[in-house]
């Protein structure tokens, strides 16, 4: 038994009770073998894959709030602690029913890879709660955040650990969940990131995930000598990071033909009128269906994901697991022969496997969320940085660094992969050179 299948066999003893954690560290370890057959001997003197795989810490909180008819509720709330190796823990916090241990287990495992991708000084760590902000009034979401934060606070800090806005947490909730740390603390630093510019946010942020999506995916376009230009994208998804994926695929002159939200898509064989998605979607927060009464040329199809339209490349950016793999198989028989993933894992393990076997059978490019999807993290960073530095940059310079970080991440990617014999897999030359860099300095810093 290698040593990957040892470290495996305890961690799916150990925590039977985790299937999505478990799911997540398998693929994980797979795809490092090659680095770890490399360096057996040091890594297994220094138990470096025991200590990967365990979180630093989990803090585990109960979350008591009273809601609009003064009954008393309480929630779970979490945050994992994942590995500081290279700087304090970064990751988001969820709030959405789904959230348990192992969802954020798996989630923060991953952050540890995308953070270190990015080149920035930022550990692995993610967070949440089971608290549904949906149908909530703004008063509730207040009370849970600040109830949140009052057990939250203890653990986190600028230098210790920076959480940041994920499914159901957006602007509102951080806004609320910052103003309490400030209260309790009485410390004004960066220790959230996604906060409003009024009070230490950083411009280009709601970009950041979409534009860096394109700038990743142009890198991986060109290193086959081809062009985005003139290529028909399909997107899922139509909140921010949709949004300004096509945005960003239109002014590098690729044509977006989709989007879409919970309840079906949009195809406009015209390409996307971006105008029309943002006023609908930031104007009155309306659904995707009302994009064909504003463009008659246009088809809306209820209840269904893009994915059987053809076209060059996919830019999945709605949500986890939205493509199986009969979708996958759909994508690659109508001739996509690239897809990017804007989503945090968008793609079930049976669609990565039909993306492998395109990639092996005819160069199919297909790269992962953790290095695709990294421009949220990046900028957050940046953010971190302008809050430490008590400046403010312009868009246009917190844009140029994020181009520069993505392009920089598909070169570690696409070297790794090479260098361990993996040419063109960006699964595993995205985890090895992530794992590299964060088991180099957990080699650095002894048994801790």
């Amino acid at each position: 038994m290698s040593y990957v299948e040892e470290v495996y066999a305890k961690l799916e003893e150990k925590h039977a009770y985790e299937p999505e954690f478990l799911e997540a560290a398998k693929r994980i370890l797979e795809t490092i073998t090659p680095i770890v057959e490399a360096n057996e001997d040091l890594y297994r003197k220094n138990s470096l894959l025991e200590r990967l795989v365990e979180p630093e810490r989990i803090i585990t909180f109960r979350v008591p709030w009273v809601d609009d008819q003064g009954k008393q509720q309480v929630n779970l709330g979490y945050r994992v602690q994942f590995n500081s190796a290279i700087g304090p823990y970064k990751g988001g916090l969820r709030f959405h029913p789904s959230v348990n241990q192992s969802i954020l287990k798996f989630l923060g495992f991953e952050q540890i890879f995308k953070n270190s991708l990015t080149g920035l000084p930022i550990g692995g760590g993610k967070g949440g709660s089971d608290f549904d902000p949906k149908g909530k009034s703004d008063a509730e979401v207040m009370r849970f955040c600040q109830s949140f934060m009052t057990e939250l606070f203890k653990y986190i800090g600028a230098d210790e650990d920076v959480p940041a806005g994920d499914i159901g947490v957006g602007g509102r909730e951080i806004g609320y969940l910052y103003g309490q740390y400030k209260r309790i603390t009485n410390l004004y630093e960066g220790v959230l990131t996604g906060k409003g510019l009024s009070f230490g946010g950083s411009l280009a942020r709601p970009e950041a995930t979409g534009y860096g999506l394109v700038y990743i995916t142009n890198e991986v376009v060109k290193g086959t000598g081809k062009s985005l230009e003139g290529k028909t994208v399909v997107v899922s998804g139509s909140g921010n990071v949709a949004q300004y994926a096509i945005q960003k695929a239109q002014q590098l002159g690729a044509k977006p033909v989709t989007c879409s939200d919970s309840n079906g898509y949009v195809y406009d064989p015209d390409g996307i009128k971006l105008d029309v998605v943002f006023d609908i979607k930031q104007g009155h927060r309306g659904r995707i269906k009302e994009y064909v009464e504003k463009v008659p040329t246009a088809q809306y199809f209820e209840g269904q994901k893009p994915w059987g339209v053809k076209c060059d490349i996919a830019l999945p950016c709605a949500t986890q697991n939205e493509i199986n793999g009969e979708d996958a198989k759909t994508l690659i028989a109508n001739g996509c022969w690239c897809v990017c993933e804007g989503a945090n894992m968008p793609s079930d393990a049976d669609a990565i496997d039909a993306y492998e076997k395109a990639r092996v059978e005819s160069g199919f490019l297909y790269m992962p969320a953790k290095a695709a999807n990294a421009g949220g993290v990046a900028v957050s960073a940046l953010e971190m940085s302008q809050n430490s530095e008590r400046l403010s940059w312009t868009f246009d310079e917190v844009d140029e660094k994020l181009k520069g970080i993505m392009a920089g991440i598909y070169s570690k990617v696409s070297t790794a992969a090479k260098k361990y014999g993996h040419e063109g897999d960006f699964v595993a030359g995205a985890n090895i050179a992530g794992f590299e860099k964060v088991a180099d300095a957990m080699l650095a810093q002894g048994n801790v």
